[in-house]
């Protein structure tokens, strides 16, 4: 038991913080890159031009200088926050030693959001230090839906939904990274051939129900009104056994994720502490990085019970009530001319209601009305 608590202690840093972001207003850059972005009608890396920089300084950097110690950099600009173990820091400076990082995405959404920054930011600063990244797109994970940061379940995307999706972020990904400089892989690829008896058996009973129920994550649901389903209490095990997989099979020991993440991320070392047994000298680790933040404190565009009033509205009530039209007779006269659009597509039918796949990421529609007159209606 004491070797377990050690395991699972928190390194809780100096730095620890949280990051605040003010509410973009609907004329930003930002937001009208990201929606256009969902879209493709622009080269995705314009979003995160100020990250693909970092690249291109990576070779001189590691032929002019000994290796940058990737952790100390993260704390002194404020995006580390947690490490599960001291012994990580002095790793990431040694020049025998390489690590290899992962951060996952699940693709609920066909493009990266806001919430997804951060993540990216802290495996660019891995990959010029020298070391190796790869990015984890969710494709089986997606399809049970993370309680992290959650009020209520997340709405079942369906398979073709769910490709599309994944697409559209590897595509991001690789932009952003430059195809040689990160590994892309999905979930789904292995967990499709998963038998659940295989799987409780090799995994399952390293599980502790008390250890699963502690977590932050599992425990807020628990006590809210809405509670918790059997399928995300089990997504823990899903992301943890995710990481086991990564670490025997890829080489990838390293997991990065948000704050709200911890949970998962010592999930996967607990698995692979128990199940694999490691020496000292090839440990896995997690590292969590703060939260991108509204002014008010809360998760950035979280609210599912806005979502769940946008869900399935009329377009045309919606876009009456955004204050596009003054009355729905006149949204319904630009229907029938072909001149309004959801998120850059025309819409053709009056009967037209919001689904879960015309919400960006669950948090933004655009609403146009032409082609210069729009709207963003962020549920908030």
């Amino acid at each position: 038991m004491a070797a377990v608590a050690t395991s699972a202690t928190r390194t809780l840093l100096s730095s620890h913080h949280k990051l605040f972001i003010s509410p973009i207003s609907t004329s930003s850059k930002i937001t009208n890159l990201f929606l256009n972005n969902y879209r493709n009608k622009i080269k995705t890396s314009v979003c995160f031009s100020s990250i693909s920089s970092l690249q291109s300084s990576q070779e001189t950097q590691t032929q002019t200088h000994s290796r940058l110690n990737v952790i100390d950099i993260l704390e002194k600009r404020g995006l580390l926050e947690s490490i599960t173990s001291d012994n990580l820091r002095s790793l990431a400076s040694s020049r025998d030693k390489t690590l290899k990082v992962y951060c996952g995405f699940d693709p609920t959404a066909e493009s990266l959001h806001l919430g997804n920054l951060l993540g990216i930011i802290v495996l660019s600063w891995f990959l010029r230090s020298g070391h190796q990244v790869v990015a984890l797109i969710g494709g089986a994970t997606a399809r049970i839906g993370d309680p992290s940061g959650k009020s209520l379940e997340r709405p079942e995307l369906d398979p073709q939904t769910l490709d599309k999706n994944a697409l559209g972020i590897t595509n991001i990904i690789l932009t952003i990274f430059n195809s040689s400089n990160v590994v892309i892989l999905n979930n789904y690829d292995w967990w499709k051939d998963v038998c659940l008896l295989d799987f409780l058996k090799q995994v399952g009973r390293f599980a502790r129900i008390g250890t699963m129920i502690a977590k932050e994550s599992v425990r807020k649901r628990l006590e809210s009104e809405q509670g918790l389903s059997y399928t995300e209490f089990t997504y823990q095990l899903l992301q943890g056994y995710d990481f086991l997989y990564l670490f025997q099979n890829k080489g990838v020991n390293v997991q990065i994720g948000g704050s709200d993440q911890w949970g998962n991320i010592t999930s996967g070392t607990d698995l692979i502490r128990k199940i694999l047994q490691p020496d000292s000298d090839n440990e896995a680790y997690g590292l969590t990085f703060p939260l991108l933040l509204k002014s008010d404190g809360t998760k950035f565009g979280k609210s599912e019970d806005a979502y769940d009033q946008v869900l399935n509205i009329s377009l045309v009530d919606l876009s009456v009530s955004a204050g596009l039209f003054d009355s729905k007779s006149a949204a319904r006269r630009l229907l029938k001319q072909g001149g309004l659009y959801l998120n850059n597509s025309r819409v053709d039918s009056e009967s037209k209601r919001v689904e879960p796949q015309d919400i960006v990421d669950g948090k933004v529609l655009l609403l146009s009305a032409g082609k210069k007159n729009k709207v963003v209606v962020r549920i908030s």
